[in-house]
């Protein structure tokens, strides 16, 4: 628990009167594991990936102790950076064939103006074109 607060290498029995001593002074430290830490500053954004993080509990108060290297990135940089996507219109064309208008045609016995009229308006659904004119 407490070997990260100290450097260097400590005999077990000092570790353990190390710990004794911490928690008559009503101290307590546990390491917890975290992924991500970000900072938001003024002017920059300081990002911590897989950080080494120990909480020392003090009478009620909590310590967050952060050791890793953090990747700074300032605030411009990240708003230039992030572009919404932009949603643009495009023009579908419906692809309705020959073999789609004949069918048409031959079922509902109408003309192939009428036959490509309804399958347009049908989105090309050969189906849909059919049921249309025979109701």
């Amino acid at each position: 628990m407490v070997k990260y607060m100290f450097p260097g290498r400590m005999n077990p029995k000092m570790m353990r009167q190390m710990q004794k001593m911490m928690s008559d002074m009503g101290m307590d430290a546990k390491d917890i594991k975290v992924l991500k830490i970000t900072m938001e500053l003024e002017d920059k954004v300081i990002e911590f990936n897989k950080p080494k993080v120990q909480v020392m509990d003090i009478m009620g108060n909590k310590t967050y102790t952060i050791t890793g290297r953090g990747k700074t990135v300032k605030k411009e940089e990240l708003k230039e950076g992030e572009q919404k996507p932009q949603i643009e219109d495009v023009e579908v064309s419906l692809d309705i064939t020959d073999d789609d208008i004949k069918m048409v045609m031959e079922h509902c016995n109408v003309s192939r103006e009428v036959a490509i009229k309804t399958l347009k308006e049908c989105d090309g659904e050969l189906a849909d074109a059919i049921l249309k004119l025979t109701d």
